[in-house]
């Protein structure tokens, strides 16, 4: 009897992580819809705006590109402790990876609150957003390499370099007189990534 109901939490213990990641999958699959979304059509909306020359788009549509960044990002966090955190295992590299995926995550929400009116505040959390995203997922390379999940790990390393690679080069060469093209490059690898992993959620739960 003992046995028998250590097996039924058990296996209620499993649905419920199970439930958690698809909750995280599906915010996870949102996010980027719901950012690049807003930020296209901010721009869209915004006839001065040039990719060598803007970072945000400006005018009435400001507050639209704002609240694609800081809707996406709560989105986005909630993947990370749902979703990402049950997904690594119980490895602490992943666990630790998952909670700097997480606090990129809340850097994004205060780009989008804290936008260029606040420039110095601005600057710091929109440097810690493109700093943390490479990080978490080279750590979380490591997690998935300890579980055997080579190809995964090797996509994500690879994403990892993809999203830190055009800001570095911007901040080391300045070939446009503005980092629009690098965020969004930046950004448009960390949502291939999140995409990916959220599919894999959905398709193959794990604990």
């Amino acid at each position: 009897m003992l046995i028998r109901n250590k097996e039924k939490e058990r296996n209620l213990s499993e649905s419920r992580t199970v439930i958690k990641q698809k909750m995280g999958a599906a915010a996870g699959i949102s996010a980027p819809i719901l950012a690049f979304a807003c930020i296209i059509t901010a721009i869209a909306s915004d006839p001065s705006f040039s990719w060598t020359n803007n970072a945000r788009a400006s005018g009435v549509t400001g507050p639209l590109f704002n609240f694609g960044l800081y809707a996406s990002g709560l989105l986005a966090f909630n993947f990370a402790v749902f979703g990402l955190y049950n997904c690594v295992g119980k490895s602490w590299v992943g666990k630790v990876g998952a909670a700097v995926f997480a606090a990129g995550t809340l850097a994004l929400i205060s780009i989008g609150v804290f936008n260029e009116s606040f420039s110095g505040i601005h600057y710091f959390v929109s440097v810690a957003f493109f700093v943390l995203m490479p990080i978490s997922t080279f750590i979380l390379t490591f997690a998935f390499a300890l579980s055997h999940r080579i190809k995964l790990a090797v996509f994500t390393v690879l994403i990892g370099v993809v999203a830190a690679l055009p800001c570095l080069l911007w901040f080391a060469f300045k070939f446009t007189s503005n980092v629009a093209i690098s965020e969004t490059a930046s950004g448009l690898a960390v949502s291939a990534w999140t995409l990916t992993i959220c599919y894999k959620m959905i398709k193959q739960p794990r604990e």
